[in-house]
């Protein structure tokens, strides 16, 4: 376990809490409920992974995961845009561009 996840857990045992964070599932929209975009990347960059508890963790790379599906939705789609024929250009054209 990362220092951050045994501070953790030593703080909620001195304290008499539960092992189970919900604080940060309390405290705005979640990393699972984040909808995919520039939002849910800055989350992700400014997140420090060593701090995340287990559950953290696993809700924190599946975010990437929706994350990195979404950015590869976009360049599939940007390379399709590139290769489409312009107005005019003859099949050659196209076929020197892709």
């Amino acid at each position: 376990m990362s220092p951050g996840v045994v501070d953790y857990l030593f703080r909620q045992l001195v304290t008499g809490k539960s092992s189970e964070d919900i604080q940060w599932e309390q405290e705005g929209v979640s990393l699972s409920a984040q909808p995919e975009g520039a939002e849910l990347a800055r989350r992700l960059g400014e997140t420090d992974i060593d701090a995340l508890t287990p559950v953290e963790l696993f809700h924190y790379v599946r975010a990437a995961q929706r994350l990195a599906a979404w950015a590869e939705g976009l360049r599939q789609s940007a390379v399709g845009r590139y290769c489409q024929p312009g107005p005019g250009e003859p099949p050659r054209a196209q076929r020197d561009r892709c």
